[in-house]
């Protein structure tokens, strides 16, 4: 089982046929003040593995800071059903949705655990706006959140 992609967005769904949409993927936030705390985080996963690795994987995610701090954590399943006949790779997308505390400025990570192996670390930044008014966020359009 592997990790195909793992990102923090806007906002993802995904649809009946299980295809995946994933709308403003970001890698920094822009807060008033701190702490602060960004509501409704989406951290969107897709899962690859083989016909042989159907059924339940044990997903396991936690945040930390740059001090190696335990923001959030969490842990559940992700199922992969039986595939049609002649299929040999499987995919699921799992959509993780966070309200995310964030006590101070700094670099953040999300990371990713499945089966007991580390898969990936997604990196998050998280800065103050500055004080003067019509200040704009940096060079890169980063996002402001």
């Amino acid at each position: 089982m592997h990790l195909d992609f793992a990102v923090v967005a806007d906002y993802a769904i995904v649809d009946q046929a299980g295809k995946l949409s994933v709308l403003g993927m970001f890698q920094h936030i822009w807060v008033q003040q701190f702490p602060a705390m960004h509501p409704r985080l989406h951290l969107v996963l897709r899962l690859k593995g083989k016909r042989t690795e159907v059924g339940e994987h044990h997903v396991q995610i936690r945040l930390l800071d740059e001090q190696h701090q335990e923001i959030l954590g969490g842990t559940g399943n992700v199922s992969f059903a039986e595939p049609p006949a002649g299929v040999t790779d499987i995919e699921a997308g799992a959509i993780l949705v966070f309200d995310v505390p964030f006590p101070h400025a700094g670099a953040y990570r999300f990371e990713i655990t499945i089966d007991g192996q580390g898969k990936a670390a997604v990196p998050l930044t998280v800065s103050q706006l500055p004080a003067s008014p019509g200040a704009t966020p940096g060079p890169g359009g980063q996002r402001l959140h």
